[in-house]
């Protein structure tokens, strides 16, 4: 079966070394094709909102989603802190309907030299992917689906699956 295409988009100029830097373990541990696009998207100022100082991630998706062109998912990373209403902010956010997701880097760098950080970022992309994949959360707090609330749960948590959720995505994919 051929590998998924998922395109890992900048937002707000992250740059394309740091997105290949999360191309392997897309391809391994999801079984999906990521390319850094050339394309970035300009800093999310309109999806910034003023009374909370953060940025709503579903605005960012929307910009997301015309990039989706000749690709399967696309998944965007932004330096800034994101949220949804219900949470007071998010590592990430997806929407399997849409084949969009988008991570924000701001909070896994935060105390973290550059291969934590790396990790962090790698662990979070590879579980938006899992999302789009139509995964959903794990129980397991070792496995890369669990539904990180800090840092220390991103970095307890492995950048693999756990045996339930392997069996899933095997389920998915066919």
């Amino acid at each position: 079966m051929p590998s998924r295409m998922l395109q890992l988009v900048s937002v707000g100029g992250l740059p394309a070394v740091f997105l290949k830097t999360l191309e392997e373990s897309l391809l391994t541990q999801m079984a999906i094709t990521a390319t850094a696009s050339r394309a970035q998207l300009p800093a999310p100022s309109y999806a910034f909102n003023k009374d909370r100082n953060q940025y709503h991630s579903n605005a960012i998706m929307r910009r997301l989603a015309p990039l989706l062109e000749g690709f399967d998912f696309v998944l965007g990373l932004a330096d800034v802190d994101i949220f949804v209403p219900d949470s007071p902010f998010v590592f990430g956010e997806s929407d399997r309907e849409s084949k969009v997701a988008v991570i924000s880097v701001f909070r896994l760098r935060q105390n973290a030299d550059s291969e934590v950080f790396k990790r962090r970022a790698r662990v979070e992309a590879v579980h938006q992917a899992g999302h789009l994949l139509g995964l959903s959360n794990c129980d397991d707090s070792r496995c890369v689906m669990f539904l990180a609330t800090s840092t220390s749960d991103i970095d307890r948590k492995g950048v693999s699956l756990c045996n339930v959720c392997r069996n899933e995505l095997a389920k998915l994919s066919r």
